[in-house]
């Protein structure tokens, strides 16, 4: 051991020891390197500090909670994301990315003290009591949050079915915070729902990227394009917190006919990593408009960039949440470890989503719209003794009125949804109109 650790040994006796005894094991590593010698003088501060709240503190606390204590605040200390887990944090964490837990149904982050709501997840207390992506828990059963750690906060918010919990929230734009109960249940996180918007256009809903996601999307897919003939699609990763980054890359191979799908970097040698799409496109390259707000982070940040990047989307909404970075599981004991952040995350084309987001093609917000009733109107065929044209009931194919009707409710519940139906729908009516007049050229001889 080195000579400056066995004095701070014998200087603090076994405050220092325990204090040390995090350190020595990679004393005389660190010294070897060319990073030059461990800190000794801030050592020091540590173990004196240490050994004023062991002696003077005004409620006795146990070493090993203090050395906790320390190791939380140091991992605090460096980004949101990066945490120490105690078993049941990290059982917690396993539990989410399986896809079933007994809670709230929030995805949250640190940010200055306090729990930022990354994204409410789909179907859970948390979304039908309309919380929001940005909204910051303050407080958490009249406990303040401030000073808690991130673990300590999302283990509060768990706990069993049908019990209550009270959360006060700050909310941008509104003037004071106020009070939402909460009634936590088990939460059966549907990572996959698809659906028709129209004959032709179809709908996948990804609310969380769980190991199985890539499957489950492939399988909704091939569901779709059972049922009818795919004009175009909708994939909605709005409010998506992220979550398995290999489901994100296998998401976004579905989409594309091979290529980079994300690169991350980082200090440690196996964080510079590529990840690359498998080379056949199971959506056979049909039109494809990828939805985004400021709820869509990490992995869907991921799939949103990829096919941005490689053309095969048009990315609509509002910018992403901007969370580019790789956490890695670092155990430290049998049932301890801490979750560091070690890498970035960046797109094929080169660009760092870390606090940038992804920036929609099309910008559309979330607005409140109401379609005006042409009801009264009258049209030349309601007048008496109209000509008749020769063309049936001159109804199109695929103009029933359900399906307007169906456009139309969106327009009221969901306009960003609605924008992406028509601009998928303008498409796929541009590229039949290309096809057909091709068609004509073809059959026309050309003018001499």
């Amino acid at each position: 051991m080195p000579l400056e650790l066995r004095h701070l040994l014998r200087r603090h006796g076994r405050a220092g020891a325990l204090a040390t005894a995090l350190l020595a094991g990679t004393a005389q590593g660190a010294l070897e390197t060319e990073e030059g010698r461990l800190p000794f003088d801030e050592l020091r501060t540590f173990a004196d500090v240490f050994n004023q709240i062991r002696q003077g503190y005004v409620e006795e606390i146990d070493d090993s909670t203090l050395l906790e204590y320390a190791i939380e605040g140091m991992l605090m200390g460096l980004d949101p994301h990066s945490v120490y887990l105690t078993r049941d944090a990290f059982e917690n964490l396993q539990t989410t990315t399986s896809g079933e837990f007994s809670g709230l149904g929030l995805e949250v982050g640190m940010d200055n003290g306090l729990i930022r709501v990354i994204a409410p997840i789909d179907g859970s207390p948390a979304a039908e009591a309309g919380m929001q992506p940005g909204d910051m828990i303050l407080k958490l059963d009249n406990q303040p949050v401030k000073g808690m750690s991130l673990g300590d906060a999302v283990a509060k918010m768990r706990g069993p079915k049908g019990s209550e919990i009270e959360l006060t929230i700050g909310r941008s734009g509104q003037g004071r915070p106020f009070t939402v109960t909460l009634v936590r249940d088990v939460i059966k996180v549907a990572s996959v729902r698809e659906r028709w918007l129209e004959p032709g256009f179809g709908y996948i809903r990804i609310s969380q990227f769980q190991k199985s996601t890539g499957d489950d999307v492939g399988a909704a897919l091939e569901r779709l394009q059972g049922e009818d003939t795919l004009k175009g699609l909708v994939l909605d990763l709005r409010n998506n917190p992220g979550g398995v980054l290999g489901a994100s890359v296998d998401v976004a191979g579905l989409f594309l006919p091979g290529g980079q799908v994300v690169y991350t970097e980082g200090r440690l040698p196996n964080a510079a990593r590529g990840y690359d799409a498998t080379p056949e496109d199971a959506s056979e390259g049909i039109p494809l408009v990828v939805l985004i707000n400021g709820g869509s982070a990490s992995a869907s940040e991921i799939v949103a960039g990829a096919l941005q990047d490689h053309s095969r989307a048009i990315i609509m909404g509002t910018a992403s949440f901007g969370k580019g970075s790789v956490q890695t599981v670092l155990p430290i004991s049998e049932d301890r470890a801490v979750k560091l952040t070690t890498a970035l995350y960046f797109t094929p084309s080169g660009r760092s989503i870390q606090a940038e987001g992804i920036a929609p093609d099309i910008r559309v917000e979330r607005a409140r719209l109401e379609a005006l009733s042409e009801e009264g109107r009258i049209s030349e065929a309601d007048l008496v003794g109209h000509l008749g044209n020769g063309n049936g009931d001159g109804k199109e194919e695929g103009d029933s009125e359900g399906s307007r009707t169906d456009a139309s409710a969106l327009l009221g519940t969901d306009n960003q949804l609605y924008e992406a139906l028509t601009l998928l729908k303008g498409v796929s009516i541009f590229g039949l109109r290309g096809a057909s007049a091709a068609r004509v050229a073809a059959k026309e001889p050309a003018a001499e």
